[in-house]
């Protein structure tokens, strides 16, 4: 198993120059993200790659990327981090990968809107205040692996049509929808994935093949599995990191997981709700701060936690209506975040329960394990905001000193009526998320993190592109509930 263990990180331009005649490349691929959170890319021969091109950069056109500025500040430049660079295992000539940063080509500073920029900002700022050094991210990533999808969004209609051959809907189909052959039956029932053996579960080789991919590209994965619910849900855990890399890293694995299936001819969604009637698509995080070799969340309070960990519940619990415009950023979002249904919407903290915003896991008793597992976010976001959010919110609890109040350690769903009403709740609705961070963002901005102009340029964005855009359109279900009205 030696030869699948994370491929060596390259520090240099040397170390990336090396590289590309090591392994014949071809092709450089510049990989950078727009404001939604979907990476982008442009191509240039290796021949153009230069040690100085890690310096001097790369021009290019940023005028269609969303969210970014009108037309007449279009030009940009593009800067390679040597620290990113894997060979993609995908592409027909041998290519290299390289994350980058976005420049004013004028000012050679950072561009505000570019959310690598705000997540380097987020831990500058983490070192500034002396706190630590070093905040860790942990994101557990939810996917669903189909065999098919059909959607479609028209003035007259609007539909969408899911198919796996491991969904439980087609224990009575005569043939195998995806190649024909017999119907054996080997079907997980809704919510009961998690996780009986092949031949129930039929994607135990395509996760250990994405399992092994991610390896191969320098991602340490540590476990993959059938996640939940019935047509390939799944999850492949992987190592935590800096805030930066794992933002990296994230998107290394969207697009890894993403590929993987496509040459099997399978199709990944990172909705978070993809599916009624089952469970959707989470992406806990875990966080913790650590000051050189030393776990700063570990302590002798609440659950092993230090006070430090405590303030940072205070300010998560405090700010999460906010924070979840970045966490849990889609309409869909919020079909996933549902009271009463098991779903993380409680903003309180627990050691056990996971319907619980913030838990805290107790899996280790050893102290570089202590941290704390944030629940509402999904796998939507943009992983650079979401990480800087999460982060900033934590940071300004332990600078408040606010106290996250008594631990809910009860059973939330057996509790009294006129106790359960106390317990505040995650936002229902991105719109109702998007308000909660029109007044609440001030502290995003210490430090200079986030910009004034990159929050309202955001919530804009959302605003008219998301949630009108679906607020406008007649549901389907709304036929079969009111036609005949």
């Amino acid at each position: 198993m030696a030869k699948f263990a994370a491929a060596e990180k390259p520090k240099t331009p040397q170390d990336v120059l090396k590289m590309c005649k090591d392994n014949n490349v071809l092709c450089v691929d510049f990989k950078f993200m727009d404001l939604p959170g979907q990476w982008q890319h442009f191509t240039v021969p290796v021949s153009q790659l230069e040690e100085s091109s890690f310096d001097e950069g790369f021009g290019f056109d940023g005028s269609s990327i969303r969210g970014w500025k009108e037309i007449n500040e279009s030009d940009m430049l593009i800067l390679p981090d040597p620290a990113t660079a894997f060979i993609d295992p995908f592409t027909m000539h041998s290519t290299l990968s390289l994350v980058c940063n976005i420049l004013d080509p004028i000012t050679k500073e950072r561009y505000s809107r570019d959310p690598r920029s705000v997540a380097i900002n987020a831990e500058n700022y983490l070192k500034s205040t002396g706190l630590g050094d070093t905040a860790y991210f942990g994101p557990e990533l939810e996917f669903f692996i189909f065999d098919s999808i059909r959607f479609d969004s028209k003035p007259h209609e609007a539909y969408y049509h899911i198919d796996s051959d491991e969904g439980i809907w087609n224990s009575g189909r005569e043939n195998c929808c995806s190649n024909g052959s017999p119907n054996l039956g080997w079907r997980p029932r809704h919510k009961e994935g998690y996780f009986p053996v092949p031949p129930i579960d039929q994607l135990q080789d395509i996760r250990s093949e994405m399992m092994l991919t991610l390896m191969k590209c320098g991602i340490q994965a540590e476990a993959q599995h059938h996640e939940v619910a019935t047509a390939g849900q799944s999850e492949i855990d992987i190592r935590f990191g800096p805030l930066v890399q794992m933002g990296d890293q994230a998107l290394m694995f969207k697009y890894i997981i993403k590929n993987v299936a496509k040459k099997h001819n399978k199709t990944v969604t990172f909705m978070p709700k993809p599916m009624y009637g089952d469970n959707g698509s989470g992406m806990h995080v875990h966080v913790s701060i650590w000051k050189g070799d030393k776990n700063l969340f570990a302590g002798n309070q609440y659950a092993g936690l230090s006070e430090m960990a405590l303030y940072f519940i205070g300010g998560l619990l405090k700010h999460a209506p906010a924070i979840l415009a970045f966490t849990s950023p889609t309409t869909n979002s919020y079909k996933r975040l549902v009271p009463g249904y098991e779903a993380p919407v409680n903003l309180a903290y627990s050691q056990r329960n996971r319907s619980a915003a913030v838990r805290i896991p107790m899996y280790s008793p050893s102290e570089k394990a202590k941290r704390i597992e944030f629940r509402p976010p999904d796998p939507s976001c943009n992983f650079y905001y979401a990480f800087s959010a999460i982060l900033m919110a934590g940071l300004d609890g332990i600078e408040k000193k606010l106290s996250p109040g008594e631990p809910l350690d009860k059973n939330i769903y057996d509790l009294p009526p006129e106790e359960a009403k106390n317990v505040p709740q995650v936002p229902s609705s991105l719109d109702a998320a998007l308000a909660a961070l029109e007044t609440d963002y001030e502290f995003l901005l210490k430090g200079d993190v986030f910009s004034k102009d990159v929050i309202e340029a955001y919530i804009e964005y959302k605003q008219k592109n998301e949630v009108d855009a679906v607020r406008l359109r007649p549901h389907p279900h709304e036929f079969f509930m009111y036609y005949d009205i």
